[in-house]
């Protein structure tokens, strides 16, 4: 069945020069969910927003938003169902918040009156910036600045957002309070493409995540649909300070690989070494303790291991890097990164929900 998609970018290439700021770029957005776009700085990501705005145009592939191209004769009605923050804002320090709503809304055509003035205070104490609307926002601190940003983002009541590193500058309370609104966009049927370099934040947001490196997407999908693939096999990390009865769990029953990190007993010869076992099945793990303990091994913590976004991340940089390595996530798990101390993917997400009520 083919999905309902908001943005469809296929095979995209954009020259600078001879800057190759986006090569063969692929991405597909899916009505009413958060895609997250993931990558380090210079990957593509802005330009690929700016594709999908029609600020720019490809050399080569197609982009379509609401089923026209942003760059062609239809450009201005997709803008006008699009809610655009960059990563810095461009707003009117001289102006206090009112003006700034109300000269926006006026370039988004909704004129002036009660009626707009309504949808200004509503979009402000949406994101808790009401009470600040009558201050310069010269005065206003990154954070006032960026819930401002949304605000205006929104007025419009786009179908649409678009947003660049949305919690760039701001402090820890006030990423996660932007990250919950931005949640609660798409219970209103909105649709969001974001990007970021920040993998925490992505984890407790995103529906569907693209990883980019050097103007091109290496993998997209839904992150637990990505993870599956990259760690097919239930996985466990079982800690112990007797490395040899660790590796030794390699020859049990339903065991598929072990692999041993014993890099923290370097630093410490008391610290324990870690192994990370795959099994065919979660069901094996309590045999394969009680074989530790049954042999007089001491057994210092055993974690299932549930793979972060950052776990993915990382996994499919390094498949990127080995030559010979497909990168869509159809290969043997690469080697693993994750800690025993992480929280979880599924604590990760109920940390952002908890921080944020």
């Amino acid at each position: 069945m083919t999905r309902d998609l908001t943005v469809a970018v296929r095979q995209v290439s954009r020259r600078f020069g001879e800057v190759h700021a986006l090569t063969d770029l692929t991405i597909e957005v899916p009505t009413g969910a958060i895609t997250v776009l993931l990558g380090p700085n210079g990957a593509g990501k802005t330009t690929a927003i700016r594709m999908i705005t029609g600020a720019l145009g490809p050399d080569s592939g197609s982009v379509e938003v609401f089923g026209t191209d942003p760059s062609g004769p239809d450009g201005l009605a997709v803008r006008r169902r699009c809610g655009v923050v960059s990563a810095k804002p461009s707003l009117y320090d001289r102006l206090d918040g009112w003006d700034n709503m109300r000269y926006s809304a006026e370039l988004y055509g909704l004129g002036r009156g009660a009626d707009v003035d309504r949808r200004i205070r509503e979009a402000a104490a949406r994101f808790g910036i009401e009470a600040a609307m009558d201050q310069m926002v010269g005065g206003f601190s990154t954070g006032m600045k960026t819930r401002l940003a949304l605000a205006r983002s929104v007025l419009h009541q786009p179908d649409l957002l678009l947003l660049d590193e949305p919690t760039s500058g701001l402090d820890p309370e006030s990423a996660v309070a932007v990250l919950e609104m931005i949640r609660q966009m798409t219970d209103d049927g909105r649709t969001v493409l974001m990007c970021t370099h920040l993998l925490l934040e992505a984890e407790g947001l995103a529906d569907q995540v693209v990883v980019m490196e050097h103007g091109t997407s290496l993998v997209w999908g839904a992150p637990d649909e990505l993870a599956r693939q990259y760690w097919p096999s239930p996985t466990v990390r079982i800690s112990s300070s007797d490395g040899t009865a660790l590796h030794a769990l390699a020859d049990a029953d339903g065991v598929l690989s072990v692999e041993l990190d014993d890099a923290a007993q370097t630093a410490d010869p008391d610290a324990p070494v870690v192994a990370t076992v795959e099994v065919d099945r979660t069901e094996r793990t309590p045999a394969l303790v009680a074989r530790l303990v049954g042999a007089g091994v001491p057994v210092a913590a055993v974690v299932p291991f549930d793979p972060t976004l950052e776990d993915l991340y990382f996994a499919v940089r390094r498949t990127r890097a080995n030559p010979g390595d497909p990168a869509d996530g159809t290969h043997s798990p690469p080697p693993l990164v994750a800690k025993s101390t992480e929280p979880s993917a599924r604590a990760r997400r109920s940390a952002v929900a908890d921080m944020a009520r």
